[in-house]
């Protein structure tokens, strides 16, 4: 393997960084998710603790994805170019969802009555469901290698074509079931009444058992239209360690989940996370588009780099100590 550089760094900033926006914010749509389907005896105290679990942290959440946009906007712009063109549709879609979910979550928390409440809970729930999916489907369109193409055949070819596919389409449902099964997960460790956690002891055993069937299906059609994935999951040398640690994050937070062990599925489930995001990063490395564009190509100049890792580092002084004093303001037991 060739000595990593400056380019590969900040793209693996952009990997972490989008690590981190999945296991937290990622989280927030999925207990969106459960939000809409709240149900039983205690569907209202599920709400609330829904509620209570997302309220400190959810707009600190987005800053990894802020993150995201400004590096690859800054240190590879040709790859965000050709992003924002080809998922023009879907990508104009999440910024809609992200905006009306946190708008609905604020005005139902201070609507006047139980009506403006429901109208506002099924905009922030329904938002929560939806968005998901089309970030799932971002994702499959870049894995597929549908993106990095030529512009300029028309507006179905070059702004729908590009996503409206069945491998895409088995990306979002992936991803929304991730989302759903980290958010069921982390409302165990919220959960202070028994009754509470063992409602979301059984979601998140339902959810993990559809990020299972949702994940075959994906990789079996990676086989047809992701190629450059199928063959880095499953022949490439660097698939083997990334499924052996994958799977035993997985075992080991289904066993946490049945023996109660809440903590511990909490911290399994978020290596379980890690391990399918750097798993599809190493599949398609040196590519930051497939089939073609590589992160080298793709990088903006020297300069530009080297002053962006001087911001990351003192961003990062300020950033981080802030982002675990909020936790642990709010999150500390």
């Amino acid at each position: 393997m060739p000595p990593l550089t400056l380019p590969d760094f900040i793209a693996g900033v952009v990997v972490v960084a989008l690590t981190a926006y999945v296991l937290l914010a990622g989280a927030d749509f999925g207990g969106g998710v459960w939000d809409l389907f709240a149900a039983g005896p205690r569907k209202d105290r599920q709400r609330d603790l829904i509620a209570h679990a997302i309220a400190p942290v959810w707009e600190a959440n987005h800053v990894w994805l802020i993150l995201v946009i400004v590096l690859l906007f800054t240190c590879f712009p040709s790859a965000f170019s050709r992003l924002t063109i080809a998922l023009h549709i879907p990508l104009s879609l999440i910024l809609l969802g992200i905006v009306l979910r946190g708008s609905a979550f604020i005005f139902r928390s201070y609507a006047d009555g139980s009506t403006q409440q429901r109208y506002w809970g099924r905009v922030f729930a329904s938002a929560s469901l939806v968005t998901p999916v089309l970030l799932g489907v971002g994702f499959g369109a870049i894995a597929a290698g549908q993106v990095d193409k030529p512009s300029g055949a028309g507006f179905v070819a070059d702004y729908v074509e590009p996503w409206a596919s069945a491998f895409p389409a088995s990306v979002g449902a992936f991803t929304l079931s991730l989302f759903a099964f980290l958010a069921a997960v982390y409302l165990t460790c919220e959960a202070k009444d028994q009754d509470l956690q063992e409602d979301f002891r059984r979601r998140a055993l339902l959810a993990g058992v559809a990020v299972f069937v949702t994940a075959f299906v994906t990789l079996l059609l990676a086989w047809n239209e992701s190629p450059l994935v199928w063959h880095g999951l499953t022949t490439s040398a660097k698939a083997l360690p990334i499924h052996l640690f994958t799977g035993a994050a997985a075992v080991t937070a289904f066993w946490g989940l049945y023996a109660r062990r809440y903590k511990l599925a909490r911290l399994a489930t978020g290596a379980q996370v890690i391990g399918i995001l750097w798993g599809w990063a190493f599949s398609q490395y040196p590519l930051i588009l497939p089939p073609a564009l590589t992160i080298q190509d793709a990088a903006a100049p020297h300069i530009t780099l080297k002053l962006v890792s001087i911001a990351l580092g003192v961003g990062a002084v300020v950033l981080l100590p802030s982002l675990w004093y909020l936790f642990r303001v709010f999150k500390s037991e």
